[in-house]
């Protein structure tokens, strides 16, 4: 399977500006600039679609795993927050919130354990990778 994107800049980095467009439409010529990356301004940016995949894929094989180990999952939602430091992006830190019926803590923190070190995202980041999971 291969997935693609394209992207289009016309400018300075400053003063340019650019859009993504994706095969689904889904981003389909959205907009990014300087000021959508580095300030407040309208539109998307590379650590914003990096925490997206993130967090979806993460939780994607979070409900597998937990599936495959006899469970139904509830509601999965997670947050992920891509840091971008003096140029470099760092880490990628994982937050769960999850209603599991069933479970005990200690299965809980095993799965998502296996689930964070496992989902292919993961897997590609060369970075710091960390996870709060609660149960709620």
């Amino acid at each position: 399977m291969k997935r693609n994107a394209t992207a289009v800049w016309n400018g300075t980095i400053k003063e340019g500006a650019g859009h993504l467009s994706t095969d689904s439409k889904v981003l389909d010529q959205t907009q990014y600039s300087f000021n959508s990356r580095f300030a407040d301004g309208i539109g998307t940016n590379p650590e914003e679609l990096m925490a997206a995949a993130h967090a979806g894929c993460f939780t994607m094989k979070l409900s597998l795993d937990l599936t495959e180990a006899g469970f139904t999952p509830g509601t999965l939602e997670t947050k992920a927050t891509i840091s971008l430091d003096n140029g470099v992006i760092t880490s990628s830190h994982l937050v769960l919130k999850a209603s599991i019926p069933g479970i005990t803590e200690d299965q809980f923190q095993e799965i998502t354990a296996g689930a964070k070190a496992n989902c292919p995202v993961s897997k590609a980041y060369n970075m710091e990778i960390t996870l709060d999971a609660a149960l709620v």
